[in-house]
């Protein structure tokens, strides 16, 4: 990987592996605005997350997708849209973000649909994503943060390798709210460390 300006070189691929086909969201797609929607107004989604932009309507969704195509398209951002590999049901959201043009480091996130958690989605998305940005996108370090107390979030990343690295004080917002903050646990993982097959 060069550095540049612009760390990531779309479009990017599809990507596949542990039953899941990951692919870029459409925000031309009445069925990805919806997902997107659902994803975003989600209790457990909005209990442990609150975007800088608030996502209420259809709209709103379909706007919120539309900078998500921005971003690849700037190469700043690989929003993934996570689907069953084998009837292409939209089940959750995985992202790779820059953290700085000039490093080779991105941040990942993820949600999963409702109705389907317990099934390993945010694990298996998490394995497929992290490979392809450590190995084909050239990546020297993934980043992962969740709020304290988000326990399943924890877990995911240690299944897929993303060690605890410490909690970073007042690093996001409460929940609904941009006036008050809560710590978050940072978690990493590096081209170097060992390859985990999380599934």
């Amino acid at each position: 990987m060069t550095h540049t300006d612009q760390p990531f070189a779309g479009p990017f691929p599809v990507l596949h592996g542990h039953g899941l086909r990951l692919r870029q969201w459409d925000p031309d797609s009445d069925t990805d605005v919806a997902a997107w929607l659902r994803g975003l107004t989600d209790p457990e989604f909005v209990r442990w997350n609150t975007p800088l932009r608030t996502v209420t309507d259809l709209d709103s969704a379909r706007e919120s997708l539309r900078a998500k195509t921005q971003a690849a398209a700037e190469g700043s951002a690989a929003s993934y849209c996570v689907t069953d590999a084998e009837t292409g049901t939209p089940l959750g959201h995985i992202s790779v973000e820059v953290v700085h043009p000039a490093m080779p480091i991105a941040r990942v996130g993820y949600w999963v649909l409702p109705e389907a958690r317990g099934r390993g989605v945010a694990t298996r998305a998490l394995t497929v994503a992290a490979r392809w940005a450590l190995t084909d996108l050239g990546l020297h370090r993934l980043e992962l943060g969740h709020a304290v107390g988000h326990d399943a979030s924890c877990r995911v990343a240690e299944r897929c390798g993303f060690r605890y690295e410490g909690t970073l004080r007042g690093a996001m917002f409460e929940a609904n709210r941009h006036d008050a903050f809560r710590d978050v646990h940072l978690h990493g993982r590096l081209a170097t460390d060992p390859v985990v097959v999380a599934p």
